[in-house]
């Protein structure tokens, strides 16, 4: 990024003097004109601002000092930004933008895979946070994944989402979690051929083991966490588990599509529209042996009961009809 401007000034001093020009830039000059306190009687006059100045003053030979060096900042420890997201922001400084909030991190794993491809250009665009919401995102792959990674990233830097104002990439959740204020676990072994469910917990234990304890030491304080990754009501239990510092209540499992399912159902059979109906909890896993909770739903604000007088297909073909439904789509 090219340098800032600055405003630089002729500077004369009436001691015996040694006159001597350099081509500054511009973090330079700043280094001497915290100098030139020191010299009596120094007037000051602007020069246009241009990337780089010219400098013109007179001091004493015995004052003239060196520039100090820029150090570069390090960056070895930091997650890869990507392209375009490397450079950084004044959002001040941007008139189209002062109406916007303040940035937020939004950290998601298994960022390569099918999910994300739909979520992170929704995420980019404001549909998810709101049109005045800009956004870092966090991307987690695996070292499987990274070239994927590298693609998704490049795809979201040629859309020039307005909002999205950082991309990093990386496979280290303590890297890519850092000072996350979401954090979007969509990424999970999925069951293969051959592979027992009891290996397949196994395998998933382990990774949100792992990216609770990521989110435990380097997750902002208030993070909120929601997990996609099937089975994602165990895998939510094990990342909380592992995330003591995180308030339990910023857990979540992503059941809507079994949620919505039962609202439909429900809302069928009583003969309303869906968004009358509230207050719908699913137990368990997103699987065949989950349970829809009609007993605590509602239907207008009325207990679900009261509504459906059919109880025989509410305790036994409603709750089948729930589990099973994935198998008809």
């Amino acid at each position: 990024m090219a340098a800032t401007s600055a405003t630089m000034a002729v500077a004369d001093v009436s001691s015996s003097s040694y006159s001597k020009t350099h081509l500054l830039k511009s973090s330079q000059i700043s280094f001497l004109s915290n100098h030139l306190h020191k010299h009596r009687r120094c007037a000051f006059r602007p020069l246009p601002p241009t990337q780089y100045a010219r400098i013109s003053c007179s001091v004493a030979p015995n004052q003239v000092e060196a520039p100090i060096p820029i150090q570069a900042e390090d960056t070895k420890n930091k997650p890869e930004c990507y392209g375009v997201f490397c450079l950084t922001y004044d959002l001040k400084a941007e008139e189209e933008t002062k109406s916007w909030k303040k940035l937020i991190n939004v950290a998601v794993s298994g960022a390569a895979g099918m999910i994300s491809n739909h979520l992170l250009f929704k995420l980019a665009a404001g549909e998810v946070f709101g049109p005045d919401q800009p956004i870092a995102l966090k991307l987690l792959g695996s070292e499987r994944s990274i070239q994927a990674l590298e693609g998704v990233a490049m795809e979201l830097e040629d859309s020039l989402f307005p909002l999205l104002r950082e991309v990093s990439i990386g496979i280290d959740p303590y890297e890519v979690f850092q000072d996350a204020e979401w954090a979007l676990l969509i990424g999970a072994k999925p069951r293969g051929p051959g592979l027992e469910r009891a290996d397949l917990l196994d395998i998933n234990g382990q990774i949100f083991a792992e990216q609770g304890k990521a989110l435990n030491a380097v997750a902002s304080r208030n993070v909120k966490v929601i997990v996609v990754g099937n089975p994602c009501n165990t895998n939510t239990l094990i990342c909380l588990k592992n995330a003591p510092d995180i308030p339990a209540k910023n857990f979540h499992a992503l059941t809507r599509l079994d949620e919505n399912r039962a609202k439909c159902q429900l809302a069928l059979k009583a003969g309303v529209f869906y968004d009358k109906v509230s207050n719908m909890t699913i137990w368990g896993n997103h699987s065949t042996t989950q349970v829809p909770d009609f007993l605590n739903a509602r239907i207008d604000g009325v207990p679900v009961k009261e509504v459906i007088k059919d109880h025989k297909w509410l305790e036994n073909e409603f709750t089948e009809i729930i589990q099973k439904r994935w198998g008809a789509y």
